[in-house]
């Protein structure tokens, strides 16, 4: 399953999410979803007792759901369950919510975004500028952050194109970067700067995105 991490907003809060490219279908993560639609503070153990509240859609999710690998807040892959637009949209049916119809839509509006960034590339960049401006961030900021972004895929690639793997290897040599230029592991990092869930790329001054894109850039070039 050939597949693209991304990060969807929806109401300024964040959906992890996947495009499998063989399929062609965005596939999200259930518990961002609940989380969302509920406000829950424990989206999982919402998700647990709805399945038990509505048996058939428990056996529903269990036959139809996959659990696939996407990035958790600390920045660790994890498996998590995930379901399509349609499996969404069957799922939305059991769970109260006034924020189930503009789900809706907003789902239906990914799908169609999508399609169109197959046609023009550029427009993906356009969908994660809209996202990060939604967010708060400043032009200069997102302007860096997305070439960061596609220089760390460049970079990650190259890796791929040697064999190796998402996960520890990926984590690993991300971590040999960071010391290059801030003599900290990523975790390390995070800690300094007083981070806990969040994204450490999302909360890196512009100076800082720079410096790590120099580094990233010629790990590529070297490799």
């Amino acid at each position: 399953m050939k597949k693209q991490n991304a990060i969807r907003v929806f109401e300024e809060k964040k959906i992890r999410s996947f495009w499998d490219e063989d399929q062609e279908e965005w596939y999200f993560s259930v518990v961002d979803v609940i989380e969302v639609l509920t406000d829950s503070v424990n989206p999982t153990d919402y998700l647990k007792k709805l399945r038990k509240r509505d048996s058939i859609l428990g056996v529903y999710i269990g036959t139809n759901c996959p659990q696939v690998t996407m990035p958790t807040e600390t920045g660790k892959l994890r498996k998590t369950l995930a379901a399509s637009t349609s499996q969404l949209f069957r799922i939305i049916q059991s769970i109260p919510s006034k924020k189930a119809e503009p789900f809706k839509l907003w789902l239906a509006e990914v799908a169609k975004q999508r399609l169109d960034q197959i046609q023009d590339p550029e427009l993906s960049f356009n969908q994660a500028m809209t996202d990060y401006k939604r967010l708060g961030y400043s032009d200069g900021w997102i302007n860096q952050r997305l070439k960061s972004i596609e220089i760390r895929k460049e970079l990650t690639d190259e890796w791929k194109r040697h064999g190796l793997e998402e996960g520890v290897q990926f984590a690993t040599l991300t971590d040999v970067i960071y010391r290059t230029w801030a003599d900290k592991t990523a975790r390390e990092y995070k800690k300094y700067k007083g981070l806990k869930k969040e994204n450490l790329r999302d909360n890196m001054t512009n100076k800082e995105l720079v410096i790590n894109m120099l580094a990233e850039l010629s790990t590529k070039e070297i490799s």
